[in-house]
């Protein structure tokens, strides 16, 4: 029995944002260079995202240097992070920590309340 193949320069593993983001990269650079680059991603899931169900808060600056455009192209992100809450939690309940001892990269102002599966 015969195997269908395909030939590909770079096949990335995992359609994960990192494994997403390597393969963007590589053909804008490709692109950039008049370069002709076969990318494939594999996933082992249905399709891409299918094995990301939580939620997240996102830093857009990788999208805004991947695609600089991302909101005029309808990138999901609509949800501004609006505030940050950092519990301490303990047997009996909680306690906040004040917003001024947070180290930066707790501080989620210019962020965005996403969910993976969707971007």
């Amino acid at each position: 029995m015969a195997r269908d193949s395909m030939q590909y320069h770079v096949v990335v593993v995992g359609g994960g944002p990192a494994g997403l983001a390597a393969a963007i990269r590589l053909k804008q650079l490709a692109g950039e260079n008049a370069a002709e680059l076969g990318v494939c991603v594999i996933e082992k899931g249905s399709e891409i995202g299918a094995h990301i169900l939580s939620g997240a808060v996102m830093d857009p600056r990788a999208l805004d240097e991947l695609f600089p455009d991302w909101k005029e192209l309808g990138a999901p992100l609509k949800t501004p992070a609006s505030e940050d809450r950092f519990l301490f939690l303990t047997e009996s309940g909680s306690f906040k920590v004040p917003d001024f001892l947070l180290p930066e990269c707790f501080r989620n102002h210019g962020n965005y309340v996403i969910s993976l599966g969707n971007l």
